[in-house]
């Protein structure tokens, strides 16, 4: 039974993080749609993972930490950066560059929607009343952006179904590292999964991709290019799996939805992309959902025994 002391607003080190979490991830949509104009997807995925996945590694190592992992955490582990890693950073890469990069976000961010189904159906975990309509509100927030522009995603189907195939991979990958409670530090855990997650990619853009002589770039890409490696990846994704270590699966996607809200609003300041009535009904819903989520009212406290003894 859950002890009522525990339904109270969650600390604001972890509201903190999340929304870190979310401005730096947010950003990194129309960054990537940017940088994605001078270089190939698969290689600049390739160059993202394998930077940033033995970065936290030699972070982990420097704090005095191992890089062993345990061969009975093996398999999730491959399960998790298949999922988190390959499948998503495919799938949204190559959805960015067929569709808007703000409508990318939008349909990226369906995730919690399938964390919520995968989290009761494999961990057991109830929505409850508060977190329940949480998801509402901001899967509203989702759908208000995304009618209008039905008939431009049904013209580009291969780019809307990257996407939806990335956030049902990190769906799974979320409810496998929750299941499987890595003994690791989350440094450890996430430079794995983007080292072993990013092979099939970085075997693909040696394949696939021309050469990139990245010296030659625009100094602006090389700009943006070194942003994203350090906040959206680095920061971002140690700091999404800590979250996930400190909050329900559930709690932690439906959190996430601010990320395509600062994805949109930073798409239209940057890139121009279209910014009306609708995006700020979305905005409204799901600030209201995060709202009903996090910030949950403390229990009413009866009286105490000397009160009702006199």
């Amino acid at each position: 039974m859950t002890d009522p002391a525990r339904a109270r607003a969650y600390p604001w080190s972890t509201l903190l993080l999340l929304g870190g979490l979310s401005l730096t991830w947010g950003l990194n949509w129309p960054a990537m749609k940017f940088v994605l104009a001078d270089i190939p997807v698969l290689t600049f995925r390739s160059l993202c993972l394998w930077i940033t996945g033995p970065t936290l590694l030699i972070l982990a190592r420097l704090s005095g930490e191992g890089l062993g992992v345990p061969r009975r955490e093996w398999p999730p582990l491959l399960i998790a950066s298949f999922c988190n890693v390959t499948l998503w950073y495919f799938g949204t890469g190559m959805g960015v560059s067929l569709i808007p990069a703000g409508r990318a976000a939008l349909l990226a961010f369906t995730m919690p929607i399938w964390v919520a189904l995968f989290s009761a159906l494999l961990l057991d975990e109830r929505l409850g009343p508060r977190r329940l309509a949480g998801l509402i509100f901001g899967m509203a927030g989702i759908a208000v952006l995304l009618v209008p522009d039905v008939e431009s995603l049904r013209a580009a189907p291969l780019g809307s179904g990257f996407v939806l195939l990335a956030a049902t991979g990190w769906a799974i990958g979320t409810v496998t590292i929750k299941a499987t409670g890595f003994s690791c530090s989350v440094a450890q855990v996430t430079g794995w999964q983007l080292i072993l997650g990013g092979i099939p990619i970085v075997l693909a853009a040696l394949l696939v991709d021309p050469p990139t002589r990245f010296l030659s770039l625009r100094g602006e890409t090389q700009i943006v290019l070194v942003y994203i490696i350090a906040l959206p990846m680095c920061f971002g994704q140690w700091a999404w799996f800590k979250t996930l270590d400190r909050l329900p699966g559930t709690v932690a996607a439906i959190g996430s939805l601010a990320v395509p809200i600062v994805g949109l609003l930073s798409s239209a300041v940057l890139l121009g992309e279209p910014l009306g009535p609708s995006e700020i009904a979305a905005l409204v819903l799901v600030v209201l959902a995060l709202s009903l989520v996090f910030f949950t009212p403390r229990p009413h406290r009866g009286p105490t025994p000397s009160a009702v003894r006199s």
